[in-house]
């Protein structure tokens, strides 16, 4: 077999996929944000900094993020930040312990409903 461009280059060729598996990448509690957090994410900051936390999530497949907005939403006191079906990122914003219930909710259907692995949430 006749030798590849990148064999005598003496180059290793490495092919990275990324195949979408039904999981919950990332899972972010943040307590007592900068207000600058907030504008930046571009969030209001009048009706959200009181409340004390950001909550982040990632999901593949991305449209799953509809349904944790949903349930997000259904489970606790949470404001919608931002929702995008086609990044699978969540944005959500109230107290800590709004944003807990809520993250966990999301945590308990998408892992006993829908058969993801999720990761565990982290908080800062």
């Amino acid at each position: 077999m006749a030798e590849s461009f990148y064999e005598k280059q003496g180059m290793t060729r490495i092919i990275q996929e990324t195949v979408p598996g039904r999981q919950i990448t990332l899972a972010h509690i943040i307590a007592s944000p900068d207000k600058v957090l907030y504008e930046k994410l571009g969030l209001d900051p009048r009706l959200d900094y009181e409340k004390g936390a950001i909550g982040i999530a990632t999901v593949t497949p991305s449209e799953t993020a509809i349904i944790m907005a949903d349930i997000a939403m259904k489970s606790s006191g949470i404001s919608l930040g931002f929702v995008d079906r086609f990044s699978g990122s969540l944005i959500v914003t109230g107290t800590v312990s709004e944003v807990e219930a809520s993250m966990e909710a999301i945590r308990s259907y998408v892992t006993e409903r829908l058969g993801y692995q999720v990761c565990e949430v982290t908080k800062t």
